[in-house]
């Protein structure tokens, strides 16, 4: 979901349209003057044209259509990495909610209008905040304002205390063991919990190998902490800090296809080739 893929489509469409345009108001009804009907009927499309002009006519409603779709309805999405494992796997491709929580102009990405609010326990996708080509996809676990504590694996959340309130204590994370998974990261066995987040319940793996230190995150406003389902493996807030409201891109909701690449050795394809589909996997996501 690159921005100069965006900024290609504006370009596109602003290009021909205007070509089109211009041509329609100005030089077709020149040419209706001197009485060449022939061109006054390219002008309400019946009629020859010139080939740039037709052209122009032609793709104008593809890429004007492609850039409304994808900048305010959904815009697709490939799983990278496996940080996000159990839920979503390596060649899952996502439709993206561009419009869950605002619509922002597609280039600038200023919001022009807010739709929603960003829930715990939603997937979304975002602009790296340390580079903003680049898109990570998380699970949103702490809100602005609240703090997160994060120690002996489990999250706890202290929620927002305003002055001269009595303060909430912290609030462990419901969490529920499934025992060893089926699942190995370099090696190791790693163990499965459901986890219910606000009205979201999902499962998370752990690997009971590798030692996380505590830690402790103060959200600031319009920011927001986001974790990995599979938690010793993905770099998030825990890591880099906080996703700034105006770097969401929206809300991961379905997947639509899901490929797999495993293979031997010795297979002669590319590793970019899929070498099936699991149409189990196509639906909405926890």
């Amino acid at each position: 979901m690159a921005t100069y893929f965006s900024i290609l489509l504006v370009g596109a469409s602003l290009i021909t349209g205007l070509v089109w345009l211009v041509y329609a108001l100005a030089f077709a009804p020149k040419k209706v003057a001197v009485g060449n009907a022939d061109i006054a009927n390219a002008a309400s499309g019946s009629g020859d044209m010139p080939a740039v002009v037709d052209f122009c006519k032609q793709m104008f409603p593809i890429f004007f259509g492609v850039m409304i779709f994808r900048s305010f309805i959904y815009e697709p999405f490939q799983i990278p990495s496996g940080s996000m494992f159990p839920t979503l796997l390596v060649g899952d491709f996502l439709l993206v909610e561009k419009f869950a929580y605002s619509l922002r102009d597609p280039v600038a990405r200023k919001e022009i209008i807010k739709t929603g609010e960003v829930k715990r326990g939603d997937v979304i996708v975002f602009k790296y905040p340390l580079d903003e080509r680049i898109d990570y996809i998380k699970r949103v676990i702490g809100l602005p304002g609240e703090t997160v504590h994060y120690r002996g694996k489990q999250v706890f959340i202290e929620p927002v205390c305003e002055t001269g309130q009595v303060c909430s204590p912290q609030v462990p994370v419901s969490l529920r063991s499934q025992g060893l998974s089926n699942v190995q990261e370099h090696g190791d066995v790693l163990s499965m919990f459901t986890e219910t987040i606000g009205d979201v319940k999902h499962q998370i793996l752990r690997n009971p190998r590798i030692m996380s230190p505590a830690s402790t995150h103060i959200i600031p406003q319009d920011h927001y902490f986001v974790m990995g389902d599979n938690r010793d493996n993905s770099a998030d807030s825990r890591r880099w800090g906080f996703v700034p409201q105006e770097n969401i891109v929206g809300k991961a909701v379905f997947i639509w296809v899901s490929f797999e690449f495993e293979r031997s050795e010795d297979d002669f394809l590319p590793t970019f080739v899929p070498t099936g589909v699991r149409f189990s996997r196509i639906g909405g996501i926890n």
